[in-house]
């Protein structure tokens, strides 16, 4: 089968003609921007969004690093990999990959691939969520000290087709969990 290069998602910036913030939070703010667009102007609201990276930690063995955390907003202890804000300034999203592996599981990788990047909800936030693949992996050397909805973050290396045989079925429903391991599987089946 053909593959189409043009095919893919389109940059285009519409000029901002008003911007207020609706509300300040402790990570994102909501915008209001009103922008031209067509023949006139319209108006939307939206999560003002850092960015942020996910990771699939896969070991020698074939299982992928699951963690398991409270999520308020949805009500429900969900299944992900390890994933956080890109909320250092400056910071390299590789280098903030590894910290927040680090930091969500005490690990460290040698091996990164860059699996790309998506748009969770493009159409109510601007939140860009940068995806990785890390392989050869070793315990950092010190544990990290956790809080907030971390300090029971549950840990689990599990068989990485198992994994990925769950999103398909529907019973992982974290998008970000759900897209970075369909990329990794398909990364890995290409070889």
């Amino acid at each position: 089968m053909a593959v189409r290069d043009d095919l893919h998602d389109e940059p285009f910036t519409a000029e901002v003609v008003a911007r207020g913030r609706v509300y300040e939070g402790a990570i994102w703010d909501v915008v209001s921007e009103r922008f031209a667009y067509g023949d006139g102007e319209l108006t939307r609201q939206f999560i003002a969004h850092p960015g942020a990276v996910a990771v699939v930690a896969l070991d020698d063995e074939g299982r992928v690093l699951l963690i398991q955390q409270y999520r308020h907003p949805i009500g429900e202890r969900d299944w992900e990999i390890p994933a956080g804000l890109l909320d250092v300034a400056g910071e390299d999203p590789v280098d903030a990959a590894r910290r927040e592996l680090a930091e969500e599981a005490d690990i460290r990788a040698a091996q990164w691939d860059d699996l790309g990047a998506v748009h969770l909800s493009p159409g109510s936030s601007s939140e860009l969520i940068r995806l990785f693949l890390a392989r050869d992996l070793a315990r950092t050397a010190e544990a990290f000290a956790r809080d907030g909805e971390e300090a029971d973050i549950r840990v689990e290396w599990v068989p990485f087709a198992d994994a990925v045989d769950a999103v398909v079925a529907g019973r992982f429903r974290n998008a970000t969990t759900g897209m970075a391991l369909l990329l990794a599987d398909a990364r890995l089946r290409a070889g």
